[in-house]
């Protein structure tokens, strides 16, 4: 049984490589079968919603509304913050395909369970 990976995303718009990054590795991740969610927390939590992750493109990466796809496709979730969301006013209807929003303690269970957390800083 493999354990899940949980890359980390903390950021959006404001930093387009950093937002970037994270799906790129968890979307080869999902490619080679891997159980895989990008948790997306303080500003990222916009990726997750719909047009979230339009107009972002870093320089040398791909476009990341096509990599958001693939990744979904593939079999990848995504997960927002249930505390970052709040602050944010972002609600259920405004999820993107493959988005859900996920409290601390689904989190910590988890990662208590043995999943491997990658971030990038």
């Amino acid at each position: 049984m493999t354990k899940k990976l949980l890359f980390n995303c903390s950021h959006g718009a404001d930093d387009a490589e950093r937002a970037t990054l994270p799906f790129v590795a968890a979307n080869i991740a999902a490619i080679a079968g891997q159980d895989v969610a990008v948790l997306c927390t303080i500003d990222a939590v916009w990726l997750g919603t719909t047009g979230g992750v339009d107009d972002i493109a870093a320089p040398g990466y791909p476009v990341l509304a096509d990599v958001y796809g693939e990744f979904v496709a593939n079999g990848g979730e995504v997960w927002l913050c249930a505390a970052c969301v709040k602050p944010r006013n972002i609600e259920e209807a405004q999820l993107a395909s493959g988005a859900k929003i996920i409290g601390a303690a689904a989190v910590i269970e988890e990662l208590s369970n043995g999943a491997q957390a990658i971030a990038f800083a």
